[in-house]
């Protein structure tokens, strides 16, 4: 026997956040002072109204399953919010709870894709997009964006990228890993070309709501002759501190929606019902409080970082990363402590791997969100740490000469 796995398994790239935030908590179990800016969690706790929800919810009995789509009570009240704060006219039969985004995502593609079909979304983009889209037998299609653009995708590249072969154009505004948001004008210029190719469009609006001075919009709700083939994805784990709830949902054309169930049903079953009982809540339960919070430890962050020579970082308008542009430390040699000492640096993992081994501060190298120029830092931490992280950053960058 040649292999005991599968070629669909032997080929996955491991999330490189996922094994960076165990590489860090590993180290935090052997008592090392560790900033951990690698993880995509809010350090919020979930908000209280949800809490008690969830522990209602098994105190009166709801743990048994719900239909595979998820509850009739939640599908109503998702359509309601997409309605109200979307301006996106989707009924309860039209949506598909899942066990997280992250989930939902990937029955998206598999439900839309053969073999050979293309997926079209920008770099930098989510480490999980291009390994779901060929886990569903598709090519991902990688459009490169930079500095220069904001990071955003112009109409023009998404024009050149389509093909016959296209099946999907995959946007994640704010996007993880830069903070870009599309403009209104930004995002009608994109539907335009859409407007003129029978693609899907599937738009991640996780952090939706995580938004600093600039405004969230929908671009099937600017578009609105776009909303047949449009698949909507979203969750409750970013804005509502939800992470470990595990739930999200999609909004999808009927036939889309129904095969989403179809697939569900065999594949997972329903999403958590405890959970489904406290997202019920949710909705009414956002606090601002925590957007001003990240925009403060954002504002300190960004600056800090782009006042160190060697690194420039553009200023996020969403999420909560910063996505600064390090390859100007490449070719410097490392003298401070750690493995890595005397070693010449050259790709963003060797600066990450320094840092961390060094001055305890754990990032994610861009390569993994395919923009080998950069790193990704979570201000997901508290206002604290990310004053203590600039002073261990800029010891780090003095070190190299």
């Amino acid at each position: 026997m040649e292999s005991r796995l599968s070629s669909r398994v032997r080929n996955i790239t491991p999330s490189a956040t996922v094994s960076m935030d165990a590489k860090t908590k590993a180290y935090m179990r052997e008592g090392q002072p560790v900033i951990n800016m690698s993880v995509g969690e809010p350090d919020f706790d979930t908000p209280v109204a949800v809490a008690f929800a969830g522990m209602q919810a098994i105190a009166d009995g709801y743990t048994r399953y719900t239909p595979a789509a998820g509850s009739l009570d939640l599908r109503r009240a998702v359509a309601r919010k997409l309605m109200t704060e979307n301006q996106l006219s989707y009924a309860p039969e039209q949506i598909v709870l899942s066990s997280g985004a992250k989930h939902s995502l990937y029955y998206v593609f598999l439900c839309l894709c053969d073999p050979g079909d293309e997926v079209i979304f920008p770099a930098p983009y989510w480490v999980s997009y291009p390994e779901q889209i060929r886990l569903a037998g598709a090519v991902p299609v990688i459009v490169s964006c930079d500095e220069r653009t904001g990071f955003k995708m112009t109409p023009d590249q998404l024009e050149a990228a389509i093909t016959p072969k296209t099946k999907a154009v995959l946007l994640n505004s704010p996007s993880n890993p830069t903070g870009a948001v599309y403009s209104e004008e930004e995002l009608r210029a994109l539907g335009e070309v859409l407007l003129r190719h029978d693609v899907y469009l599937v738009t991640d609006e996780i952090y939706e709501r995580l938004v600093y001075g600039v405004e969230h919009k929908s671009l099937p709700a600017l578009v609105p002759e776009l909303l047949s083939r449009s698949i909507v994805v979203n969750g409750f784990s970013k804005a509502f501190a939800m992470t470990g709830w595990r739930l999200g949902y999609v909004a999808a054309p009927p036939d889309i929606a129904k095969a989403l169930t179809s697939l569900q049903s065999h594949a997972s079953g329903s999403p958590s019902t405890i959970s489904q009982h406290a997202a019920l809540v949710a909705f009414d339960s956002f606090d601002p409080a925590m957007v001003h919070e990240f925009e403060r430890r954002r504002d300190t962050l960004v600056a800090g970082l782009d006042a160190l020579p060697g690194i420039t970082c553009v200023l996020p308008d969403g999420a909560f990363y910063a996505f600064p542009n390090v390859s100007g430390l490449f070719g410097k040699t490392f003298h401070g402590s750690g493995p890595h000492s005397g070693k010449v640096l050259e790709t963003a993992d060797e600066v990450c791997e320094a840092l961390l081994e060094s001055e305890w501060v754990s990032t994610v190298p861009g390569g993994a969100f395919g923009s080998p120029q950069n790193i990704r830092l979570s201000y997901a931490v508290s206002y604290e740490e990310v004053e203590e992280a600039l002073e261990r950053i800029g010891r780090f960058v003095k070190s190299l000469k």
